[in-house]
C-alpha cells in the first residue's frame, strides 16, 4: 500500500520560512520522480506544479517560487522536502506531494498540508 505523508504546514508571517516533508512508503523511491503542487484558497484554483525531483536529483520549478523554495530529497529515509523561503501571502495554499512512476506513469497524491502566510 502506497502512503505519502506529509507534514510541517503551518501559519508563518510574510517573509518567513517553513520546511516540509513528505514521507514515502510502499514505492521503490528510486523509481519515481517525487514533486510538490499546491491549490490556493480562491474559487476555481487550480492544483499547480511547485516543483519536482528526479531520482537523479535534477530539479525543476515554477518561476513563481525559484529562488525561493529549494526541493531536496533523502532516498535513505524515502523523504522529500521543499525548503520555502521569503514567504509571500500568495504562497498560500494546500501543498500536496505527488510521487510518479518513471516506468508507467502512475501517480500517488498525499493528502496535504496546509500552507498559510499572513501577518
Amino acid at each position: 500500500q502506497v502512503q505519502l505523508v506529509e507534514s510541517g504546514g503551518g501559519l508563518v508571517q510574510p517573509g518567513g520560512s517553513l520546511r516540509l516533508s513528505c514521507a514515502a512508503s510502499g514505492i521503490t523511491f528510486s523509481l519515481y520522480t517525487m514533486g510538490w503542487y499546491r491549490q490556493g484558497p480562491a474559487p476555481g484554483s487550480q492544483r499547480e506544479l511547485v516543483a519536482t525531483i528526479t531520482s537523479g536529483g535534477n530539479t525543476n520549478y515554477n518561476v513563481a517560487v525559484k529562488g525561493r523554495f529549494t526541493i531536496s530529497a533523502d532516498s535513505a529515509k524515502n523523504t522529500v522536502y521543499l525548503q520555502m523561503s521569503t514567504l509571500k501571502p500568495e504562497d498560500t495554499a494546500v501543498y500536496y506531494c505527488r510521487a510518479i512512476s518513471i516506468q508507467n506513469l502512475r501517480t500517488y497524491w498525499g493528502q496535504g498540508t496546509q500552507v498559510t502566510v499572513s501577518s
